[in-house]
């Protein structure tokens, strides 16, 4: 990467300076209770890294979509909270952001301590990378820290205006600890995997990850797909899909992969059935050549699991976005959990495995083997984007090496 990061800069930099910090905290909220704190802990290292050099630390971050408009079922402050019962200094939560209150709470902060902001969406510029907010929040720190990978895909204030601001006036603009990690562990699958690399990729719609096909098939050795946009392959091999979920407009596109990729591309053998998409419904087990013209596909079954387990068995680099079917639903689940366990034993094997953010990241921690995973990427939107060879806005605004 040839981006600064906290690392490059010298302990000096930090002790007693304002460093304003834009994190990722749009975490899960159910009744003002956060259920996931993942994206919280995942901060931590950068957290750590500053309080131990002397930096009075400024954090700012979103959660949610307010829409520019303060709404208290949005606020910061449940995060503030957890936050505090996991770092060992003293927080300050304001329910500010450029105002005088923040300014207040930032002047008065000590070296060590930290300033949490309330969500920076609460404002109407920040989606918009309006100029006044980016130049009002520059006003927060001497220099700027991105650890928002989540974020790194979005231009606004607080990703790139911020960070244009701090580079025009001479300060630094620099990569976080959990941002130079996800940039190097999924740049290196991308552009440097140790082989065999097998890629999987799941969820509804081919046509949400056509970019992503097209920018691993020239990488990967394999590619398992699943989930219902293996329904769209299905009907490009001629297969009856009953009333799944098809794309008809991409049909063509799929059989044009199928036939470019050969037996590079691998789908399921089988799947799990049902009449209807729900908990109640009966469901039951068909190879894909014998789907009923009455029924959803809603899982991969026992036998494309054991197919992809195989796949993944010599596999040095294994890279997953994507459940396999409905996994929230326990009938539906069992190829994803087969899955996320076939993973996690690469793992043991010394595979280096990577969960590529969204919906995959619910379905390894609810498998239980989260922990068993070499690296599990807190962005969603951002993963997928940096997979499809996109260049993320909030990266590309940062600091190069040759500033430092």
């Amino acid at each position: 990467m040839n981006k600064l990061t906290l690392k490059d800069l010298p302990d000096a930099a930090f002790a007693n300076r304002r460093v304003l910090v834009r994190v990722d905290y749009n975490v899960p909220l159910e009744d003002g209770e956060i259920t996931d704190d993942t994206r919280i802990r995942a901060t931590l290292p950068t957290l750590r890294y500053l309080a131990a050099r002397g930096a009075r630390t400024v954090l700012m971050s979103h959660l949610g979509r307010p829409k520019g408009q303060w709404n208290e079922k949005y606020s910061l402050r449940p995060v503030a909270e957890r936050l505090q019962t996991l770092l060992e200094a003293p927080l300050r939560f304001v329910a500010d952001v450029v105002g005088p209150e923040a300014h207040a709470a930032v002047d008065a902060a000590q070296r060590g301590e930290f300033v949490l902001l309330e969500n920076v969406r609460f404002l109407p510029g920040e989606e918009t990378n309006d100029p006044r907010l980016s130049e009002e929040l520059a006003t927060l720190g001497d220099l700027y820290v991105d650890d928002a990978f989540g974020a790194a895909h979005r231009a606004h204030a607080s990703t790139v205006g911020v960070a244009e601001v701090m580079r025009r006036d001479g300060r630094p603009a620099v990569a976080g600890l959990l941002m130079e990690r996800e940039l190097r562990v999924l740049g290196d699958a991308l552009e440097n995997p140790e082989r065999p690399f097998v890629a999987i990729l799941g969820g509804a719609k081919i046509s949400g990850k056509i970019d992503v096909i097209e920018n691993l098939l020239p990488r990967v050795d394999r590619l398992l797909i699943g989930g219902a946009m293996a329904n769209t392959f299905f009907r490009a091999l001629g297969l009856e899909t009953g009333k799944s979920l098809v794309e008809e407009d991409r049909v063509e596109m799929a059989r044009a992969l199928l036939e470019r990729a050969g037996d590079k591309l691998v789908l399921p053998v089988d799947c799990v059935v049902a009449t209807e998409a729900s908990a109640q419904a009966r469901s039951w087990v068909v190879d894909r050549d014998a789907v009923p013209a009455d029924v959803l596909i809603l899982d991969i079954g026992p036998k494309s699991v054991a197919t992809f387990r195989e796949e993944l068995r010599g596999a040095r680099t294994i890279l997953w976005n994507g459940p396999m079917g409905l996994f929230e639903i326990g009938a539906f689940s069992r190829g994803t959990d087969g899955v996320a366990r076939a993973m996690a034993e690469a793992t043991e094997r010394g595979a280096t495995t990577i969960i590529g953010g969204g919906d995959t990241v619910a379905a390894v921690e609810q498998s239980g083997v989260a922990a068993r995973m070499s690296h599990i990427s807190t962005g969603g939107g951002a993963s997928l984007e940096f997979l499809e060879g996109r260049i993320l806005p909030g990266v590309a605004v940062l600091s190069d090496r040759t500033e430092g």
